[in-house]
């Protein structure tokens, strides 16, 4: 059915009209499952919890059924269909091979309370995986258990908060910069500290001076990820690592870019201490839909005993699972999303240390050059060259037109382009943040390019069309205000 505000994909079935629900396809009596005979007394006896009579749910054949939901996953935009330049998130190419290793059964049917002697395959994956991992970071050891990376930055503040507390410390502050990600403040609180706003200069990255004048004994650390959200490099890096450490703070990377320096630079050679990375951006496991996701957590030698345990260690020829000396705990329930980890050793082991090597190179050329391509009808507001991805801005475009950084985002979706992010990071007006990555060949990456060059010369001549877009989609625009205002939060069947 239509969205608020929107239009309806015609359905091959109903000659037209909306694609129908479940209900509207029901028919008394058809089933899309069957159970076997029962080989047991089908008397359940007095059960008061049971309902009277069997809920009022669709009828619906497995014909009819699987044919309504391709219908509606059609109407998905993926990966797998078409450029997704979504600044900071990521959103890449996922190898099939990959797949195909997480489905093979050895592992697939794998259960997370088996003892390690029967596991003792996966053990090695998290080994490898983590020995990869390290070299790559400059780190020596990490943990596999956060499910994702905000789970991460929890984790890596959490093994902060140990070290201070074992030298009897209680500093109480992290720095952040302005144009960090979001979750960054939010993880910190959840970890206790207050957050300080790093400033960023003219250049777009941290402005050293005020840097400097926030310096004290209170610090606990610094949470960066470099590149930054803006896409450059902070060239200061290892001036802010060395500040940092003289007060006897911690260094912590976000390792939402990581992709942008892989096998080319290390967080550890930088004075990183702690260092999360998310395996759904970095290593093409797939991102979106809630997870699954990963966020490994790498830390210098200083900081092993406080990472989360069990860990896996070699005991002779055998793994098996050993607590860190001065373990923060468990941060999971089971080890981390144990596929997603086998899926990015598959891409690692498939690439070798050359071709991750050249998703970093590719990833930068690909950004550079639809940022040239883009810079004749958008501002770039911070011109140095950028990393894996940049941010323009529809400002002068709104000035001139009318026609907004959101109102561009929903254009490109007409263009079979999905929309980059927008209005992020705060520190840009009318931000579009775009990431190609480098799974985008030539070809691509100057179709985006031209496909947001001619809204910008439609919004000069025909901006309502822009304003209306999209016009090509199965849903318009839904209503933001009324999604936020008007909330829907249950679901009641209706009255038959």
């Amino acid at each position: 059915m239509p969205e608020p505000g929107g239009r309806a994909t015609s359905s091959p079935l109903t000659g037209g009209s909306p694609e129908p629900t479940l209900r509207d396809l029901s028919s008394p009596g058809r089933r899309a499952w069957s159970f076997p005979a029962l080989d047991v007394p089908a008397e359940l006896g007095e059960v008061p919890e049971l309902a009277d009579a069997p809920p009022p749910l669709p009828e619906v054949a497995e014909r009819d059924l699987v044919a309504h939901f391709t219908r509606l996953a059609h109407r998905n935009f993926a990966v797998d269909l078409g450029a997704y330049p979504l600044g900071s998130c990521t959103m890449k190419y996922n190898p099939k091979v990959c797949d195909w290793a997480a489905e093979h059964p050895a592992f697939r049917n794998l259960h997370p309370s088996q003892p390690s002697s029967t596991t003792q395959g996966a053990l090695e994956v998290l080994l490898e995986a983590e020995d990869i991992l390290c070299r790559l970071t400059g780190m020596a050891r990490a943990t596999f258990q956060p499910p994702a990376g905000a789970a991460g930055e929890l984790t890596g503040l959490l093994i902060m908060r140990a070290y201070h507390r074992s030298k009897g410390r209680k500093p109480g502050k992290i720095l952040i910069p302005d144009s960090a990600h979001g979750t960054n403040p939010a993880s910190v609180t959840l970890a206790g500290y207050s957050v300080v706003h790093l400033p960023s200069d003219d250049r777009g990255m941290v402005d050293l001076e005020a840097f400097r004048s926030l310096i004290d004994d209170d610090v606990a650390g610094l949470m960066l990820t470099n590149p930054n959200t803006l896409g450059l490099f902070e060239q200061d890096i290892v001036e802010m690592a060395r500040l940092i450490h003289e007060v006897d703070g911690l260094v912590y990377y976000d390792g939402a870019n990581l992709n942008a320096i892989l096998a080319v630079a290390r967080p550890g050679d930088m004075g990183f201490d702690i260092v999360h990375s998310n395996l759904h951006k970095t290593f093409a496991t797939p991102h979106g839909g809630g997870g699954p996701g990963a966020g490994p957590v790498a830390v210098v030698e200083s900081l092993v005993p406080f990472l989360p345990g069990p860990l896996p260690e070699r005991d002779g020829d055998a793994v098996r699972w050993a607590m860190p000396a001065s373990s923060i705990g468990r941060v999971h329930g089971n080890h981390g999303n144990f596929l997603v980890v086998l899926r990015a050793l598959t891409y690692m082991r498939a690439l070798g240390g050359a071709g991750l090597r050249r998703v970093a190179e590719r990833s930068v050329l690909n950004a550079r050059y639809l940022a040239s391509l883009v810079s004749g009808g958008y501002e770039i507001p911070y011109p140095a060259p950028c990393m894996h991805e940049f941010v323009a801005s529809a400002s002068g475009l709104k000035k001139r037109t009318g026609v907004r950084a959101m109102d561009v985002a929903k254009a490109l979706l007409d263009r079979g382009i999905h929309a980059p992010t927008v209005y992020f990071p705060l520190v840009v007006d009318e931000a579009l943040m775009i990431e190609p990555t480098e799974t985008e060949s030539r070809e691509t990456v100057e179709a985006i390019g031209q496909a947001l060059l001619d809204i910008a010369e439609q919004a000069a001549t025909n901006p309502d069309h822009v304003h209306d877009a999209p016009h090509a989609t199965p849903v318009s625009r839904p209503d933001d205000a009324r999604a936020a205002r008007h909330p829907v939060l249950g679901w009641h069947m209706e009255e038959e």
